[in-house]
């Protein structure tokens, strides 16, 4: 590991070794402690007490932030030409049908989320080997296969971000930007955390949230204190 610049040394120091901060002083300190001269991603990791090997213990949502992620999510529409207009109008920054699923077939991916209707899921099954790796492929339960096509464009833009435990029981996501008011960052962070605790699978024993950690691009982790985000929710 390099060494440390000063601000970073600097960044370091205000993190008290050992202590368990709540979510408003660690979206406070998160603020403090970048020193990145771009507007930072903010991150949350979530180690979770399950066995995600097992399908009953498999912990995946979707949660519509209060105050967005901070991001310009590139949506692409891929719908009917009847539904192409409801797409456009919510904001959709693609909108078509064969074109881009021809375009996806030749390695374009220059998207964030795609957003798509029951009946056209036979054609995009074909293109699983490009957009699977990448996390583009369209899922019933993450509400990106719809024929709400509008409305589920319109929450993506606004906010709503997917999420699922990886094979390490980790669930890692962006819940904002540096830029953002501390209290709107941990506003984020508690209806992330809420969501992520109704989803607690009847099957998971033991200790559920094992542990959280807020950081923004670059910058140490900030340890939460598990218990203050129980009783807060």
């Amino acid at each position: 590991m390099g060494k440390l610049t000063k601000k970073q040394k600097l960044a370091a120091e205000k993190i008290e070794a050992g202590k368990a901060y709540t979510l408003d002083e660690a979206a406070k300190l998160v603020k403090e402690i970048t020193t990145t001269n771009f507007d930072a991603s903010v991150d949350i990791d979530v180690r979770l007490g399950v066995d995600p090997r097992k399908a009953n213990q498999m912990v995946r949502g979707v949660v519509s932030l209060p105050n967005g992620t901070g991001k310009q999510v590139r949506v692409l529409a891929l719908c009917t030409p009847d539904k192409e207009a409801e797409a456009k109008a919510a904001g959709a920054d693609y909108v078509g049908l064969d074109e881009y699923i021809e375009k996806i077939k030749g390695g374009w991916t220059d998207i964030d989320v795609i957003i798509t209707m029951p009946s056209i899921m036979g054609k995009i099954g074909a293109l699983g080997r490009v957009l699977g790796p990448r996390g583009l492929m369209p899922n019933p339960k993450s509400g990106t296969v719809t024929m709400e096509i509008g409305k589920a464009v319109t929450e993506v833009k606004q906010g709503k971000i997917d999420f699922k435990v990886d094979k390490a029981g980790i669930i890692h996501t962006s819940i904002g930007k540096v830029s953002f008011e501390a209290a709107k960052i941990a506003e984020n962070a508690r209806a992330f955390m809420a969501t992520i605790i109704k989803l607690k699978p009847s099957s998971a024993k033991g200790t559920y949230v094992k542990s959280v950690y807020l950081s923004s691009t670059m910058s140490r982790g900030i340890k939460i204190d598990t218990k203050a985000i129980d009783e807060k929710n």
